[in-house]
């Protein structure tokens, strides 16, 4: 277990260097830095000085050294300033972080609560109406974009009904029952993809294990259903949805920029959208960094749930 958890924090940690290079790549790629904090030379800057901010900024030295140094700094939390405010970009982070992670968890269990008995309904009930029904959802929700969900949910229920906010997030000072309003919508958005999933997946795993030779002795036995159902075969099938979920996790944590962008949610997502439109580079760099960082912790976690679930993995 040791050598093989070993294994895989090396492959996340490569990961993560390999996300860093990139996200320097891409950031000098877009062009010299200065023209992003200052007014181009002419505009009240002297070349001496444009050359003076370079020095400081260390664009005179190879790229090498240049990511060297960038990289000390991240890894010491340090990202720069924002170049609209000027405010610590780590600060802006820490503040717009825990709105990504509330959103991304509760999509999470709204998609696991949902999707996983929903699918073992839809194996137990194979061919019946449930589902049928449940298929559709599944379909249903892997087939519709989220941007579109998202849209048409503020329309209705906000728009043409009045019952939900349209937008951002519930006040501090507000009572928790109108906090949780702004969630609604987004949660919903978010997690309906994920339970679709887990709903095709689930019922594929249950369904295998049901068709197994050990199953049908235990029914062959006298078992119960209930017991034969939820100890036996829903145990054993359990395998590619725990795997599934902190897949799952991940991808909400780094793809819910389109969900906060639709219902202005101020998080990581919105954050970087907002850093594209304003040229903030330094603020982009962080927010793709924090994206690559939190999907290293969660697809280190699926590969440990996997190998405590499945011990034969430890030995691969």
């Amino acid at each position: 277990m040791g050598r093989f958890l070993i294994q895989r924090a090396s492959f996340a940690l490569l990961t993560l260097m390999a996300a860093t290079v990139i996200v320097f790549t891409v950031s000098r790629l877009t062009g010299d830095p200065r023209q992003f904090m200052i007014r181009p030379e002419g505009y009240g800057v002297t070349p001496e000085q444009y050359e003076e901010l370079g020095r400081k900024l260390g664009l005179d030295k190879p790229l090498v050294v240049q990511y060297l140094k960038w990289l000390g700094q991240v890894a010491q939390g340090d990202f720069g300033k924002t170049v609209q405010t000027q405010r610590s970009v780590s600060e802006v982070i820490r503040e717009r972080l825990p709105n990504t992670l509330q959103l991304a968890g509760a999509g999470w269990l709204l998609a696991t609560l949902v999707g996983v008995p929903l699918g073992v309904m839809s194996a137990v009930k194979r061919g019946s109406v449930l589902d049928h029904a449940g298929r559709v959802f599944a379909i249903l929700g892997q087939a519709v974009p989220g941007f579109w969900l998202g849209i048409m949910s503020v329309l209705i229920f906000s728009v043409h009904l009045g019952l939900l906010p349209t937008s951002t997030k519930g006040s501090p000072d507000a009572s928790i029952l109108q906090q949780l309003k702004y969630f609604v919508l987004p949660v919903v958005t978010l997690g309906w993809g994920g339970a679709a999933g887990y709903m095709r997946l689930t019922r594929s795993s249950m369904l295998d294990v049901l068709d197994s030779e050990y199953v049908k002795l235990a029914r062959a036995k006298g078992v119960s259903t209930y017991k034969l159902i939820w100890k036996h075969a829903f145990r054993n099938a359990l395998i590619p949805p725990i795997t599934f979920s902190a897949l799952l996790l991940a991808f909400f944590l780094n793809g819910q920029v389109i969900i906060e962008t639709v219902f202005g949610w101020p998080g990581l997502g919105r954050l970087a959208t907002e850093s594209v439109f304003q040229n903030d580079y330094t603020t982009m760099t962080a927010a793709v960094l924090m994206f690559a960082l939190l999907y290293s912790i969660a697809s280190f976690a699926a590969d440990l749930a996997y190998a405590v679930v499945d011990p034969r993995v430890r030995f691969t």
